[in-house]
């Protein structure tokens, strides 16, 4: 009698092992790795294909951007038509006097603009460009004289206008020689967020 009731016992042991329950259990498990592991690549894949992280070397973009400040740049927003280059921009592009260096800066003059500078205040178009991201303390005061920008030319300059080696002093960039836009601060922490 007990030696069936134990053969009783191991035989349900034994079907509950095989269960629709836990093949469910097993199998959902499987598709969460499955899932988890999709996502990660594509997070490598993104991370590594679409944005590329860089250091900010220098002040030319304060208070904006900060010197060592790490940053994420979108490389295919621009080069496969997926947005325009507007005035406003922060973008990343090979410095025209040293391809092999590269430059972040602001856009401020579109292609077919005419730019000048007068005591520091900028005019595009003939009028007077608001600039909410150049404080007063980091304005300098001098003049430029107006430029016309060619097709697919555009016209930078760095927010710390007293601390910027810019559009001012070695012209416009061609639209070849810009590969990224600025779109997000990583590091530190605290200033993680979108940049405007």
């Amino acid at each position: 009698m007990n030696q069936e009731s134990g053969a009783e016992t191991t035989s349900s042991v034994a079907a509950a092992a095989h269960s629709p329950a836990s093949r469910s259990a097993v199998a959902m498990t499987l598709h969460w790795l499955r899932d988890l592991l999709v996502s990660v690549v594509l997070a490598i894949i993104v991370i590594l294909f679409l944005y590329q992280p860089v250091k900010v070397e220098g002040t030319s973009m304060m208070p904006s951007l900060v010197d060592q400040e790490r940053i994420f740049i979108n490389k295919f927003i621009y080069k496969f038509g997926l947005g325009d280059i507007l005035r406003g921009d922060m973008v990343v592009f090979y410095y025209p006097g040293d391809p092999a260096k590269s430059y972040i800066k602001r856009v401020i003059g579109l292609p077919g603009d005419s730019v000048a500078l007068e005591d520091g205040v900028v005019y595009v178009n003939g009028k007077r460009l608001e600039e909410t991201y150049v404080p007063d303390q980091y304005r300098d005061r001098q003049s430029f004289p107006l430029v016309r920008l060619p097709p697919d030319h555009y016209y930078v300059l760095g927010d710390h206008r007293s601390s910027s080696n810019d559009s001012r002093t070695w012209g416009t960039v061609a639209r070849q020689y810009i590969y990224g836009k600025a779109v997000f601060v990583y590091w530190p922490l605290e200033k993680m967020g979108l940049l405007r």
